[in-house]
């Protein structure tokens, strides 16, 4: 650890401790949370585990009823996951990279990001694994696709594979089948880099759109809302036309996105805001309304105006409050429909990746969750599927939850882990 790493840490622990005797004690959950009134942070709390990974033999704990395995292991900061209906697994293999920093709190912060395993250099590549004898290992490994710019999303759309670089939508020709991509790619779609770089992709059920979600460049607009163009929005572009679109915008980082199928409607997590308390604002999962904004950044939670910002009124009324809290900073990334009868003892529902905190004095998220539904909506709190990503004294992660999704047998659940380097495959016990 870097002279910069033990001061942060130092400075920071004093001021968690400070902020824990005062922090709430009931996390921001469900349809109607308790969220704690705003307490300006002049100096944020910084907090993060160190980076250990997983010893031989020391696996996550699963909910009662099921079992978990090592999928595919040996990855270099696995995100987000792509099933293919041939059943091979794609994985993307991205990190966020350091820029230079702008003062001593930057300083602080990539020094504390590097010490978590949050920043480095990428690989840039998308790896894909095939479980050919159907045990739930994959024992063959391919580069499908290389040199791109912190891939993260990827969709098949009628012999087409659409990526999710941190910089745009780019296409390339895709044969079933195939272990590698070859030929250039085709950029769609433009993004703005840096800040919250993911960028997920999902195709609509009729397979003529793509949704990606852009996330902000800074917590609330600190370099001025023009640096914030495209930003902070679901983008959708159409596969016939070509042509993209803001869809919804006002979602601070909406990152994971999935279909709810008895109405059709698509679904974010959402990344909220940082620097106002242990729960406030909550982290969330809600629709997503064509043409609906959320509020960011003038408001969370509907319209609680954050008084941080320079407001406009008439967005403030027009924010739309979110459907589920997820609590305070859990960094929920990760989202999946999961069907009923994909996991012995979970209905249908949504599986949330949640990668964890870092802006709060009691660390939360660091687990895989599942969120029952009923009649298209949330319908009762979240349970534990896979825990056990923290030490109890929360000085060190062994893995941190990312990207979720439903594996090609229809009964186990594949979640990416960017700290312990592997890809968990969860299914009944």
């Amino acid at each position: 650890m870097d002279f910069m790493a033990r001061a942060t840490a130092l400075v920071g622990g004093t001021m968690v401790m400070m902020r824990r005797m005062s922090a709430p004690r009931q996390q921001a959950v469900g349809q109607s949370p308790q969220i704690p009134q705003a307490k300006k942070q002049g100096l944020m709390t910084l907090k993060m585990p160190t980076a250990q990974g997983w010893a031989k033999g020391h696996v996550p704990t699963t909910a009662p009823g099921l079992k978990v395995n090592a999928f595919a292991s040996d990855l270099q900061h696995p995100r987000w996951i792509e099933v293919l209906p041939n059943g091979d697994v794609l994985i993307a293999e991205a990190l966020q990279e350091a820029t230079k920093p702008k003062g001593l709190v930057d300083r602080a912060a990539q020094a504390t990001m590097r010490r978590a395993r949050a920043l480095g250099i990428s690989a840039n590549r998308i790896t894909l694994w095939r479980d050919a004898d159907g045990d739930g290992v994959a024992e063959e490994r391919h580069v499908f696709l290389e040199n791109q710019r912190q891939p993260f999303g990827m969709a098949l759309v009628n012999g087409t594979f659409y990526v999710g670089n941190t910089d745009g939508i780019v296409a390339f020709d895709y044969t079933e089948g195939a272990t590698k991509l070859t030929g250039p790619g085709r950029t769609l779609v433009t993004f703005k880099p840096g800040g919250h770089w993911t960028r997920s992709l999902i195709v609509s059920p009729d397979r003529t759109k793509i949704y990606a979600g852009v996330g902000s460049l800074t917590n609330i607009g600190d370099e001025g809302m023009e640096a914030e163009q495209g930003r902070a929005c679901i983008w959708e572009l159409d596969l016939k036309t070509e042509k993209a679109r803001i869809f919804a915008s006002g979602l601070r980082n909406a990152v994971g996105t999935a279909w709810e199928p008895s109405t059709g409607e698509l679904w974010t997590v959402v990344n909220e805001r940082d620097g106002l308390g242990d729960e406030t604002p909550p982290d969330y999962l809600t629709r997503v309304q064509d043409g609906g904004f959320y509020g960011w950044p003038y408001c969370y939670w509907g319209k609680i105006v954050d008084d941080r910002v320079p407001q406009d009124a008439a967005l403030v009324a027009a924010a739309i409050t979110p459907d589920y809290a997820l609590g305070g900073h859990t960094a929920s990334l990760g989202l999946c429909w999961v069907p009923e009868g994909t996991l012995p003892g979970f209905g249908a529902g949504m599986a949330i990746g949640q990668h964890g905190s870092w802006n709060r004095s009691t660390l939360s998220g660091y687990r895989l969750i599942h969120v029952p539904f009923k009649d298209g909506k949330p319908s009762g709190p979240p349970r534990d599927i896979l825990s056990g990503f923290l030490s109890e004294d929360e000085r060190v992660s062994y893995g941190r939850p990312v990207g979720v999704t439903v594996g090609a047998d229809g009964k186990s659940l594949l979640m990416a882990d960017d700290v312990g380097d592997i890809v968990w495959r969860v299914t009944g016990a």
